[in-house]
C-alpha cells in the first residue's frame, strides 16, 4: 500500500546547496535545480519561492496477489500543484485519477472501479534552514475533500494528515531526509502514524538516485512497511524526469512502478 499517490523525491539538491529564497530574484531561482516532492514518499522541507508554480505529475502501477486474487491499480495522473505564496509558505493542490482491476485465477473480472480520488488541499511551511548538525525543517498538512471524489472512491468523511519533514546534507553528493506524522483517511477514526526515510545520491550534475523505506502504523491494524528506489534526471534546472520501482516489506504490495515529470513556471 502506497502512503500517497503523489509520492515524491524531495531530498536531492543536485550538486547545489539550496536554502531559503528571500534574497534571490526570479532569475536566480530559475538557475537553481528543482527540489521536488516526487517520486518518493518523503516530502522535502523546502517550499516553492513566491512568484512560481511547480507542477509535479506522473503515473504509477501497483499490484498485489493473495489466494489467487490479484488486485491491480493504475493511477494515470498524480498531479500536485505547488504555488509559492510567501518566502516560507506554499499552497498545495493535488488530484489523482485511478482505475482498479481484479483477477481471480488469472481471469479478469468485468467489474472495474475508476474515477478521481478526493482532491488534496494543503500547505507547507519551511521552519528553519540547515545549520551544522541541525536539519532543515518543514511542516505540511493536507485535507482530502470527499465531495470532489468519484463515487467509487468517495469516503464519507474528510481525511486529514500532517507531517514534519527533515533533511540533512551528508556531503556534496549525498543527503538524508525523513518524515514523521499521522493521517486519518478512508473514514477511519483511528490515526495511522506515518514515517519515511530516504537516502539520496547525486551521480553527476543531472542524474541522481535514491533509496527509501516508508510505511504507516495504524492504531487498529497491522503496520505497513515498504521500500522503493529510483532515479531523477534534470533536463534543465526547471524540468525533471523520474522513475521508480518498489514493493512491500510486509504483505500488501507485490510491485510498484512509477514515472513522471516535474517542471517550474513563473507566475508573474
Amino acid at each position: 500500500m502506497k502512503i500517497k499517490s503523489t509520492s515524491i523525491l524531495g531530498i536531492l539538491i543536485v550538486c547545489s546547496g539550496v536554502g531559503f529564497a528571500q534574497d534571490e530574484t526570479q532569475s536566480d531561482i530559475t538557475m537553481l535545480p528543482l527540489i521536488t516532492d516526487r517520486p518518493d514518499a518523503t516530502e522535502s522541507p523546502s517550499t516553492i519561492a513566491p512568484g512560481f508554480i511547480q507542477v509535479e505529475t506522473g503515473g504509477f502501477y501497483e499490484s498485489f496477489e493473495d489466494n489467487n486474487i490479484k488486485s491491480e491499480t493504475f493511477t494515470y495522473n498524480t498531479t500536485l500543484l505547488r504555488l509559492g505564496l510567501l518566502d516560507n509558505l506554499e499552497l498545495r493542490i493535488g488530484w489523482d485519477f485511478v482505475e482498479g482491476k481484479t483477477s481471480v485465477n488469472g481471469n479478469r473480472l468485468s467489474d472495474v472501479t475508476s474515477g478521481f480520488n478526493p482532491l488534496l488541499l494543503g500547505t507547507k511551511i519551511a521552519i528553519s534552514e540547515e545549520k551544522g548538525w541541525l536539519p532543515e525543517i518543514g511542516v505540511l498538512g493536507h485535507m482530502y475533500l470527499p465531495f470532489t471524489a468519484s463515487s467509487d472512491y468517495r469516503p464519507e468523511t474528510t481525511g486529514v494528515d500532517f507531517r514534519f519533514s527533515f533533511a540533512h546534507t551528508l556531503n556534496e553528493k549525498s543527503s538524508l531526509a525523513y518524515n514523521l506524522g499521522a493521517q486519518w483517511r478512508d473514514d477511519s477514526p483511528e490515526a495511522a502514524y506515518v514515517y519515511t526515510l530516504a537516502y539520496g545520491y547525486s551521480i553527476c550534475e543531472k542524474l541522481a538516485a535514491y533509496l527509501e523505506l516508508y510505511g504507516d502504523l495504524p492504531e487498529d491494524n497491522k503496520a505497513n512497511h515498504l521500500w522503493d528506489a529510483g532515479l531523477t534526471y534534470l533536463i534543465s534546472n526547471n524540468v525533471q524526469l523520474d522513475a521508480t520501482v518498489g514493493s512491500s516489506i510486509t504483505k500488501g504490495q507485490d510491485l510498484l512502478l512509477s514515472a513522471g515529470v516535474s517542471f517550474r513556471l513563473p507566475t508573474r
